[in-house]
């Protein structure tokens, strides 16, 4: 698998995961919209890590 793939599906599920969890407390659009951006941000920083481990890199 290329690191642009691993980079891009990090990016992918974890602005997913950050843009649902506002929805746990009833936040509103400003909540999604930041934590979707910050789970992104996170996101493609596991997918740099995990594509730096196998070598992908």
């Amino acid at each position: 698998m290329s690191s642009k793939s691993l980079i891009w599906g990090g990016m992918f599920i974890g602005s997913s995961v950050g843009g649902y969890l506002p929805a746990f407390w009833d936040g509103g659009l400003m909540a999604y919209t930041f934590w979707g951006a910050i789970g992104g941000l996170v996101g493609i920083w596991v997918g740099f890590k995990i594509a730096k481990a196998t070598g992908a890199l």
